[in-house]
This record gives C-alpha cells, structure tokens and sequence, in this order.
C-alpha cells in the first residue's frame, strides 16, 4: 500500500472516531442510585453555550488532526492537538524544524481556529 493511502485511511477513521464519541448513545435507561451527583458541594451546571464550545473545540481538533493524517510531512502520531476556546494547542516531538513547522501551518490554517500555541520540540 502507498503511504498517501494509509493516510488518507488513518485521516478517515479518526474523523469516524471522533464524531462517532461526540454523539454516542448508550439506549439505556438511566439507573437509580449510577451516576448520581454528589449535592453536598456547590456545583456549576454547563450550560449549552459551554456544550456547544466544547464541540466545536473538538470538531476543530480533529479537523487538524485529519490534516495531519494526510499530510507527507507530518507524523500525525507523534504530534497531539489539544483545542480550548478555538486555540490549538501543538506538543509532541517533531523530527525536523520543518515537520514543526508544517504543523504549524496547517494547524493554523483550519477555517476555525484563532491562534495556535506551539509546543512541540524538535527531534535532536
């Protein structure tokens, strides 16, 4: 197999994963006494503005993390993405300046993101 395809299969199946976990449903009825919340402490409820950013942080996350499944230069497994508030977040180990700096640039050129933060550090 060449690798563009293994790539592209890789890309494919963490988009699958990805959307797949965002909206899973178990079917099961809720069960008295699982999973009830401990009302001794203050607790702050998410509201479905939080609902909605943690999603679109995801969809974004995995947007570049499809990029990077694709990608000739970047090692999608060995770089991790991380998105709160539309900033992504790049760590991991890069074999080359320029493999850094590809997932920099593809990173911040998904439609959606506002900034990236670079940390990942370069193979020596």
């Amino acid at each position: 197999m060449n690798k563009t395809f293994i790539k592209t299969a890789f890309g494919a199946i963490a988009l699958a994963a990805a959307f797949g976990a965002s909206a899973q449903n178990t079917g099961r009825a809720p069960q008295p006494g699982v999973g009830e919340v401990d009302r001794s402490a203050p607790t702050q409820q998410a509201t479905g503005q939080d609902a909605k950013r943690v999603v679109n942080d995801s969809a974004l996350t995995t947007r570049v993390k499809a990029k990077y499944a694709v990608d000739e230069t970047v090692r999608a497994t060995k770089i991790s993405v991380d998105t709160k508030y539309r900033v992504v977040t790049l760590s991991g180990t890069a074999r080359s300046q320029a493999e850094a700096d590809r997932a920099v640039a593809l990173a911040k050129e998904t439609e959606g993101v506002d900034s990236v933060v670079n940390n990942i550090r370069v193979a020596r």
